[in-house]
């Protein structure tokens, strides 16, 4: 099956999930830390290790009018060094009220309590990922 790592990133906490093509699901890793937008290239280096990705996906937070702001260019130089580092394609994806509707997921399940940073920074990535499948179906 073709594995895919989705990525919400943040310039404290990059969210991560990962997912099956072949289904059009994805499930949340733990987040990994990150310093001024810097991830930790180790925990990266063994989240690829164990799950043998073909590619990445990369959430590009753009405004509502679908412009850039200054973390979408943050996002793209991420991806970028994503592909450099792995040689695996870093597509990027739209991520427009992924974190809201995290944070609703979250709250559904758990109320509150279930509102922890990278928790809701995972399944915005799984958002991303999700969203990213359907558009790949529809086209």
């Amino acid at each position: 099956m073709t594995c895919i790592i989705a990525f919400d990133y943040g310039v404290k906490s990059i969210g991560v999930a990962v997912g099956q093509q072949i289904t059009g699901t994805a499930s949340p890793l733990a987040a990994i830390k990150a310093t001024n937008g810097i991830p930790n290239w180790d925990d990266l280096d063994k989240l690829v290790q164990e799950w043998q990705p073909s590619q990445f996906v990369v959430g590009f937070p753009t405004n509502m009018d679908g412009s850039d702001q200054e973390i979408t260019l943050r996002a793209r130089k991420f991806a970028k060094r994503l592909y450099a580092r792995f040689k695996l394609s870093a597509t990027g994806h739209d991520e427009r009220l992924t974190t809201a509707e995290a944070k609703e997921r979250l709250f559904e399940l758990g109320g509150y309590k279930k509102l922890t940073k990278g928790k809701i920074d995972s399944v915005s990535a799984v958002l991303i990922l999700e969203s990213w499948f359907t558009s790949q179906y529809e086209e």
